[in-house]
């Protein structure tokens, strides 16, 4: 099979030639299996091929002017999220921070400046498609529209949360005004490509490690309604539609089914009714699966032998009857060895093939 079709036969809840394989890793770990590979460091395409991963990413990057002022030793995007560099003894990364709309009231919000999708750049759209045409493109990630984490990062995550309880109307404006203009960027990309997307991603951390960060009533009252409208934009251009969802969130899974959300992505085995036995039995058939291969486990933290075993379990409980995608919980993070990361893959492109 061609990456495109062996990808689309899994999200069909279908046994492939081999399972898909995916990618994602933290820049530390990224740089170092580019120096295996022998790869350019901004050789991201050349990685992925020697990895054997079967998805390809389409975006539209944005183009238009600075929407906030610089504020020294940190880093701002257009959305106005403010970032500060957190190093650690295995590398470093950019966490939210100051929270600028924390306190805002609903007027402060409708004026904070937000992105327009007129300032995203589709023009690349169709060539990058033509580029990657024998894989599964894919559109949209884990931070779209991702509104408790989204809202998290410029309201704080504690008046977020307050936010969705209380149907606050600063809250409720910024979710809005966020999913919108996601939710047009996706739909001109879609346009742009003409056809050639494959599968659409979006993304909600609803859980803890221990258990459900809010309520199924809250979810269906608050979040659904927005989600709902992701679900059916995939729908209208005839793709399957893939949701990130971190820690213990299988109990909104019946409710993802009802929508018509074709696959979850992550999977964190450690967390609450989250392990591979579990989500196999209770779901599979009716979901599709990509991810259960723990960032924070024996890839982590074993030897090779133990990531062998490891990966290798995994896929014996998940393969069976298709409808699964090899994949890192997250990003690969930068404590990891990288002959770890290395058996990860190569224990999926051999262990991963069907009889």
């Amino acid at each position: 099979m061609t990456p495109k079709e062996r990808v689309l036969t899994t999200l069909a809840s279908r046994p492939a030639d081999r399972v898909p394989i995916d990618y994602s890793a933290n820049p530390g770990i990224d740089k170092r299996l580019k120096q295996h590979f022998r790869l350019a460091a901004n050789d991201g395409d050349g990685l992925l091929q020697a990895l054997g991963v079967d998805f390809r990413r389409v975006w539209a990057s944005y183009a238009g002017k600075r929407l906030h002022a610089e504020v020294p030793d940190r880093s701002i995007d257009e959305w106005g999220i403010h970032r500060r560099y957190i190093q650690h003894e295995s590398g470093g990364y950019w966490e939210q921070c100051d929270f600028p709309l924390r306190e805002a009231d609903e007027q402060q919000v409708a004026d904070w400046p937000l992105p327009s999708p007129d300032n995203y750049d589709y023009s690349q759209v169709a060539a990058r498609c033509r580029q990657c045409r024998d894989f599964a493109l894919v559109v949209g990630g884990a931070g779209i529209p991702d509104i408790i984490n989204g809202n998290g990062m410029l309201r704080g995550m504690e008046q977020t949360l307050i936010d969705l309880i209380s149907d606050d109307p600063a809250g409720m404006l910024l979710a809005r005004r966020r999913s919108e203009i996601n939710l047009e960027m996706l739909r001109r990309v879609l346009e742009a490509a003409g056809g050639q997307i494959n599968l659409l991603y979006t993304g909600e951390d609803l859980g803890t490690q221990i258990g459900p960060m809010i309520s199924l009533d809250l979810y269906r009252a608050r979040l659904r309604p927005l989600h709902q409208r992701f679900v059916d934009l995939a729908k209208s251009f005839n793709i399957p539609i893939m949701v990130h969802t971190c820690g213990s969130s299988s109990w909104a899974y019946e409710d993802f089914i009802e929508m018509g959300i074709t696959a979850v992505e992550t999977l964190q085995p450690e967390a609450v009714k989250m392990q591979p036995e579990y989500l196999k039995r209770t779901f599979g058939g009716r979901l599709a699966f990509e991810g259960c291969i723990s960032t924070a486990g024996p890839v982590a933290t074993g030897t090779v032998e133990d990531t062998i075993a490891y990966c290798r379990r995994t896929l014996d409980i998940m393969m069976p009857g298709g409808g699964y995608c090899f994949a890192p919980t997250h990003c690969l993070q930068d404590n990891t060895p990288t002959g770890n990361a290395l058996a990860m893959y190569e224990v999926a492109a051999e262990h991963g093939r069907y009889k």
